[in-house]
């Protein structure tokens, strides 16, 4: 069954958050996983969530999601992404 990762980041310093854009590409097709949001325009529709910048990655189980997070492959780029913007982010299993 897919697993998801879905992230609503905002980029607090862009230039500094670009070191991470272009390096983990690379580390998210490596672990089986790929691109299904990246960026783009967000429209809210309901409720009071205005999301900054979302991007939903697509992984072909759980197991699989976890081990690209903590893959010392991620995990020596994450501080460019934590050190450069704030979020949220979740996994979830899909249908």
């Amino acid at each position: 069954m897919p697993a998801y990762l879905i992230a609503d980041i905002d980029v607090t310093d862009p230039e500094g958050f670009k070191k991470y854009q272009e390096a983990v590409p690379a580390t998210i097709e490596k672990h089986g996983g790929k691109y299904m949001v990246r960026g783009g325009e967000v429209e809210p529709m309901e409720g009071d969530w205005t999301p900054k910048r979302m991007v939903i990655l697509e992984f072909p189980n759980m197991i699989t999601l976890k081990k690209w997070y903590n893959s010392a492959d991620y995990q020596n780029i994450i501080k460019d992404r934590t050190d450069n913007s704030i979020g949220n982010m979740v996994f979830v299993e899909g249908y």
